[in-house]
């Protein structure tokens, strides 16, 4: 099945563009997509702590599952004054 991944700050400038559609296997989860990206951009691998997620707008648990053609969004802390 596949999921659009959303990228956004830091994600978004190691993996060089915001939307990613990426082919997962049945029974995937967030955490399944994130372990995915991580592997292909392993630069990412060190935001895992601070990452929240959303599936389809809505905050998702690491473990939620996935189904075909949901949009995964991957969310770095934000910071600013």
């Amino acid at each position: 099945m596949q999921v659009t991944i959303r990228l956004f700050a830091r994600l978004r400038d190691i993996a060089g563009t915001a939307d990613l559609v990426r082919d997962v296997p049945e029974g995937a989860t967030v955490d399944t997509a994130w372990q995915a990206l991580a592997t292909e951009f392993p630069a990412m691998a060190p935001h895992r702590a601070s990452l929240s997620a959303a599936v389809n707008a809505e905050y998702a648990q690491f473990t939620r599952a996935l189904a075909d053609r949901d949009e995964v969004v991957f969310l770095p802390p934000v910071s600013g004054g």
